[in-house]
Formats: structure tokens, sequence, C-alpha cells
């Protein structure tokens, strides 16, 4: 134990977990006053992180004050049954976890430890949580599942940079407005296996949410502002009650996992047949049918089916691979469908769009089969957006060289196949730009010191590369999207794109990752789906738990075991931390 603390002394850091400890050691309370021979009290640091997990800890001491410096706190997988007051004046500590304990109540000092930033008291005792909890302004990680919780405080809303919330396992009935209203900033919120019997109507206004799980509760409806969670990407309302969705759920652009089964839907809406999903359960539900614009979900890889009393498929389809069920349903499109008796000219759709600008200061001229772009259509100085996506256009109109307000251009489906390089120097507020789906065939090296500022870019499905250009002159990029472009290796300047929150490789030939992708500590979204990798680098397990979606189907995958892989990102990424050599 000498040893020990005397290496703490020199780190900061103590661990003493799996010990099979009954006690804190008393030495541990006193760490710094206890310097012994050979040892210069001036040279001690202050303890700073403190590990007792996974011991038979009964009693945390009040002396625990003496740990003024504490940051880090991990008491969990004791037999701790409460806290000490004492945890409130640990005003440094920004990570305490008290997981998998008795603990029945959280002291309402608490609430005095105001450096909080993450707290999981998950798999207690906790019939509520301490409404000085709301006095922690700087908390985003609260993790508090398995427990006994009915209800949240309302001085909870002050607690307004949650970005995680995991509340799954509890009594909770209702979800409060003021709470979601004030908790914008959430990427991810659990809260299934509930007793929840509706979701609040403003739910809409978490726009930042990636990932919602809802599922096992008594939810009978989705209220219609769900299509304002505009990141969600995966959506789980299995074991529910609902009877019916919202068209809405048709907005969710992003969403690629959306999980119904076991619920009272009698038809899947058509509004939702336009998501990109690559996983659907339906499942055990009440579907006599499904339109056949669900045929048009191409991107679905697993949509699931099994328990409805489907009458228009025959079994083998049902039961079947999903493309050739989808296959069949696009079948059963009738042709007319597709065309409109009443739709407007080309030449009014311009003029319309032309005067919307000058207010809107965004132009919409996508889906007009245009090779040139109308000069009247530049009426407006002062452009912020323009969408000329879905056209024929071969090279951009010399009039976007004057809009310097510019800040989003989309030219995704055209025919470019040089760089435009002269023009986008001009355009010095550009901050999102797409490309893709086009069939350019070369950046010049240097070409994105043109556009610098960039925090999107899509260059998807555009024609190969035959040298990368370079990434690194991109230091703002938080979304890069380059799947379909045959890339057999991550060009390794991305993995310095330190600001970067999405990476899309989705569809290329890569056949591994690099170790450096540990770099990327921002990440929260990658997308490595259909390609040829065969492993995966323990590295990866790093960037738990910023990393929030890790797509990976369609790989020939031999080093995971299916379940873990089906048990879904964060069992992944852990299970990649688990291989990594000890330091």
């Amino acid at each position: 134990m000498d040893r020990i603390l005397k290496a703490a002394r020199t780190s900061g850091s103590l661990n003493l977990s799996n010990r099979s400890l009954k006690d804190v050691p008393t030495e541990v309370y006193q760490c710094l006053e206890a310097t012994g021979e050979g040892e210069n009290w001036w040279e001690a640091v202050d303890l700073q992180k403190l590990i007792l997990a996974h011991n038979d800890i009964e009693v945390l001491r009040e002396d625990l004050k003496n740990l003024a410096c504490l940051v880090v706190l991990n008491v969990s997988h004791n037999k701790l049954s409460e806290l000490p007051a004492a945890i409130g004046e640990l005003t440094a500590m920004k990570s305490l976890d008290v997981s998998f304990n008795s603990i029945s109540e959280l002291p309402e000092q608490i609430g005095s430890a105001i450096s909080l930033v993450k707290l999981d008291c998950s798999s207690n005792r906790l019939k509520e949580l301490p409404e000085s909890l709301g006095r922690c302004l700087d908390l985003s990680d609260l993790k508090a599942s398995n427990n006994q919780i009915s209800s949240l405080s309302e001085d909870m809303v002050n607690c307004s940079k949650l970005s995680k919330l995991d509340l799954e396992g509890n009594k909770l009935t209702v979800l409060s407005e003021k709470h979601i209203a004030s908790w914008t900033m959430l990427t991810e919120l659990n809260a299934s296996k509930n007793m929840l019997t509706g979701l609040p109507p403003n739910i809409g206004s978490l726009s930042r949410l990636i990932r919602l799980d809802l599922h096992q509760n008594k939810i009978s409806s989705v209220p219609p502002s769900i299509g304002g969670c505009s990141s969600l990407v995966e959506f789980y309302m299995g074991m529910n009650s609902l009877s019916t969705l919202p068209a809405e759920i048709g907005d969710l652009s992003r969403l690629g996992t959306l999980d119904l089964r076991s619920n009272q839907l009698k038809e899947y809406p058509v509004g939702a047949c336009k998501l990109k999903l690559s996983y659907l359960d339906l499942s055990n539900n009440s579907l006599t049918g499904l339109h056949p614009d669900l045929g048009n979900m191409t991107t679905l890889r697993k949509l699931v089916l099994v328990g409805n009393p489907l009458r228009t498929l025959r079994s083998a389809l049902v039961n079947g691979p999903t493309a050739a069920l989808l296959k069949y349903l696009r079948s059963r499109l009738s042709n007319s469908e597709e065309t409109s008796a009443s739709t407007p000219t080309k030449e009014n759709v311009i003029a319309s769009a032309a005067r919307m600008s000058i207010s809107s200061k965004e132009l919409y001229l996508e889906g007009l089969n245009l090779s040139t772009v109308p000069s009247e259509v530049w009426e407006s100085g002062e452009i912020t957006k323009v969408n000329l996506s879905k056209n024929s256009i071969e090279e951009l109109p010399a009039q976007l060289s004057s809009s310097v307000s510019l800040q989003t251009l989309i030219l995704s489906r055209n025919k470019i196949k040089d760089w435009p390089g002269a023009i986008l120097k001009s355009l010095p507020n550009l901050v999102c730009l797409k490309l893709d789906n086009n069939p350019l065939t070369q950046i010049p090296l240097d070409g994105f010191q043109a556009v610098s500022g960039l925090q999107i870019l899509d260059l998807s499905g555009i024609a190969v590369f035959r040298e990368h250009p370079k990434f690194c002159h991109l230091p703002q990029l938080q979304e890069l999207y380059l799947s379909r472009i045959q890339l057999s290796e991550v060009p390794e300047d991305i993995l310095n794109l330190s600001n970067l929150l999405i990476l899309d490789l989705n569809q290329n030939s890569l056949q591994s990752i690099p170790k450096g992708i540990k770099n990327m500590t921002s990440l929260k979204h990658l997308d490595i789906s259909n390609n040829n990798i065969s492993s995966l680098p323990p590295e990866l397990g790093l960037l738990e738990p910023t990393l929030e979606v890790l797509r990976l189907d369609g790989n020939p995958l031999r080093s995971i075991r299916r379940p873990i892989l089906e048990r879904g990102t964060k069992a992944v990424l852990n299970y990649l931390k688990d291989r990594l050599p000890d330091q």
C-alpha cells in the first residue's frame, strides 16, 4: 500500500479497484499528509483521480472532504448504502461514478459539487434525484438508469448543458415539457423501460438529438413535432401502444434505424417511405399489407415483419431476403403515380424562385433539368443559400462570384467535371458545399485552400480521386461525406481534423481502419458500412463515449461476434477498448 500511495503522491492518481476492500484505507484520506521516507512534501501532488471500483466498501467517511482537489471519483460496484455530506465539498470534482451500489438517496449537498460534468448513479435504489442537482450547471452526462425514480425535480431545467441522459428502467410516467424545453443540447436520450404514456408536444425542440430510445413504455402516440428532431439517427419505439404514426416522421432525413416492433400499428405511413433507413423493425404489429412505395426504400438492409397478419404478401416474401421483398413492392407501383397533371412550367418555377430569394435570401432551383442558370435569378446580391441540385449543370454561373454572402452551396447530382476553384475562392463565407454525385475527376492538391472555412463537405459519389486533395486545409470541418468514391484507404490527414463530428465512408473499398482514428476525439458519427473491413483496431474503442453512432453493416467482420455487433455502438466500442494492450 505504501508503494501505491507514494506513486499517487507523484502522479495525482490512485487506483485501488478489485482489491476486495471492505473499507477505504485511512491513508487514502490523508494521502498528502503521509509523506514517507525519502519524499519531500512540497513535491507531492494533490490527489485528483481516485478509483475504488469493484470492492466491498460499505462506507465513505466524511474525511472525503480532505481530498478537495479530486476531479474524478469512481466508487462503482461496491456495497454503499449512502454517500457522505462531504461529497458536496469536492468542488473541483467533474466526474462521479457511484453506480451498482445500494444507495437509496443522494445527499442534497451534492448540489455544491458545482463543477460536476458527469454523474453515474445507475443501478442503485434511488426513488428520486435531489433538487440541488439543478445547481450543477455544467452537468452534461447523467446516468440514472435502473433505479425507482418516478419523477424529476423541476430544478433540473437549470441543467441546460445536458447532452446525454439515461433514465432507462425507472418508474417515470411523464417527460416534462419544461425539461425538454431547456435540454436542447441533448444528443442522446434513453427513457426506455419506464411507464411513459406519451411524449411532450415539444419533443421536436431537441434538434441535436441523435439517439432516442423509448422502447418498452406505454406510449400511445408520437407528436407531430417529432419532425423537428432533424439530427435523429436511431429511434427506438418498440414495445409500446402505438396505433398510428405522424406523417412528420418522414421528415427525419438522417434516420437510419427505426424500431417499431410490438405495437398496434395497422399501417406504415406512406410519408415515411422516403426515409433512408438501413434497419426497420415492424414485427408483431397489426399490419395487413404494405404500401408499394415502401419498395423505394432501397437503403434498407433489414426489414423485420414477422408476427403481422399480412394477407397480401406470400410468407416466402415476408420471411425471405429484404431486397427481394422491396423489388416485389416496386413492381406493384403504377407508372401513373409518378406523373402529375398540374406540374407548373419551368419558367414559372424559376421566376417564383427568383422573387422569393429577394426576401428569403435563399435560391432553390433543384430538379429543373437546367444546363445553365438564367441570369435573371441573381436579383438579390445577399443570397446566403443556393440549391442547384438535380440539374444538368456543367459549369457554375459566373454570377456566383458576386454572392459574397453565400454560406451554403448545394450542387448535388449535376454534370460538373472540373473543380470550380476560381468561383469558390470568391466566396469567403462559404461553410457548406455539396458536390456529391457529379463526374468530378480531380481536385487540385491545394484545392481546399479556396474553401478553408468549410464546416460541411459532401463529395459522395463523385468520380474516383486520382490523388487525394489535402484535407488539412479544412481545419474547421465538422461533417465530411466521402461515400461511393472507391477509397481503398482512409486519407491520412483526415485523421487530424480535430473538429470533425461526422465522417461518412460508406460504400468504398476500405480493408482496414488506421489506428490513428483514436485522434478524432470529437467524432460522433462514423459510417464505414459496406466496405471490405474484416477487423477493427482496438484504438477505435478510445472514441467511447464521444462516438455515438458507428455503422458497420455490410463488412466481412470476423473479429467481433455477432451478438456484440447487434448490441450497437457502445457495446462494440467497449469490446474494442477491452482489447487494448495494457499501458
